[in-house]
């Protein structure tokens, strides 16, 4: 399978990235694809579901290989499928990758162009809509106000190191605290300005 062009959107557990995720992929011809909604979309009862139950319950990341070896044929069944062309579609990606070693081991599958980072100063705005999230939407891994912050904690400790992984350059960081409308307007403006210099 030939790489295929990618946008990543990035920020802590709650800052929004689904939300602005689907509407940017509503609005745009990126295809939005969140590890999250791969992994709750796994039988919970197969070997893969076991594996990963074992450590979202703990607010842990999934181990790199098996995150990226997932994704990888997650993605190679929409290629097979014809619902992902690899010469035209451009991925907006939420949630890998989440480490540093997930950088490289991505590279064969995706070319990372541009990356979106919503940033919240505001720990407790996070929780708070993570505890509002967990009533609406019934997920268990946002109930938890410690899980939660281990989340967070494994956040800046893994994932925001990614970003120096990458050329800032091709890195646009999005006030994450604003209401969801206005980050979503702020993150298309930022993504018309990638598409003009692309």
């Amino acid at each position: 399978m030939s790489q295929i062009s990618a946008v990543l959107i990035f920020g802590a557990p709650g800052s929004g990235k689904g939300t602005v995720g689907a509407k940017l992929a509503a609005t745009t011809a990126l295809k939005h694809l969140s590890t999250g909604d791969i992994f709750r979309g796994i039988a919970p009862s197969s070997e893969s579901g076991k594996l990963l139950a074992s450590y979202s319950s703990k607010g842990l990341l999934v181990p790199d290989e098996a995150t990226v070896e997932i994704f990888g044929r997650f993605v190679e069944g929409l290629v097979n499928t014809n619902k992902l062309n690899p010469e035209k579609d451009v991925l907006l990606l939420d949630g890998i990758p989440r480490t540093v070693a997930q950088v490289d081991l991505i590279k064969p599958i995706v070319d990372v162009k541009h990356i979106f980072v919503l940033d919240i100063k505001d720990e407790e705005t996070i929780v708070a809509r993570l505890l509002n999230r967990a009533k609406i939407e019934g997920r268990k891994d946002d109930a938890d106000v410690n899980v939660i912050k281990n989340r967070l904690n494994v956040y800046k400790e893994s994932t925001a190191k990614v970003l120096e992984k990458y050329d800032p350059k091709i890195i646009s960081h999005i006030v994450g605290d604003n209401t969801p409308d206005e980050v979503f307007l702020d993150v298309l403006k930022a993504y018309v300005d990638f598409t003009k210099n692309a």
